[in-house]
């Protein structure tokens, strides 16, 4: 008998920033952002890197594209790629990738930073910073475990 035949995976380089206010590190206020285009679908800003940038380079024009400022300070850099796979509701509007591969930063935003939703293509409807201890009430389903392992790590390294 035959093994399946297994079929390479497409996933598609992306960057994913875990924004803290800027209170930071008196306080450890996560944002998140609603997405417009998935029903009470909470995620951290992310997107896709283009063939000419570096991973750092990517983060800060998906930034100001997705929350309109990229006044952060990198704190950290998660050492891996993360990968995950899109669910069926989400796949056919990502074709021709499965899924994502991403380069995680834990940013600050600086003082005087403000963060505009209404960018020029807007991706969110809506934002808030919620605690560490909180912050698994609202992100989407699917994201949870790759941001479980993200943020366990930063926390393990003493980041949050």
């Amino acid at each position: 008998m035959s093994e399946p035949k297994q079929t390479k995976r497409h996933y598609r380089p992306n960057v994913a920033a875990i924004i803290l206010s800027s209170k930071y590190p008196h306080a450890c206020e996560i944002f998140i952002a609603c997405r417009n285009d998935i029903k009470d679908a909470w995620q951290f800003p992310q997107g896709g890197i283009d063939s000419n940038e570096s991973p750092k380079e990517a983060l800060l024009r998906e930034l100001e594209e997705e929350i309109g400022t990229k006044e952060v300070d990198i704190v950290a850099e998660h050492p891996e790629w993360v990968s995950y796979d899109f669910p069926e509701t989400v796949a056919p509007k990502m074709y021709p990738y499965d899924g994502q591969t991403q380069k995680y930063f834990l940013v600050r935003l600086r003082h005087d930073s403000l963060v505009n939703l209404n960018t020029q293509e807007p991706e969110f409807s809506d934002y808030k910073f919620v605690s560490y201890e909180n912050i698994f009430h609202h992100i989407t389903y699917f994201k949870r475990p790759i941001y479980k392992q993200v943020l366990e790590y930063f926390k393990k390294k003493g980041y949050l």
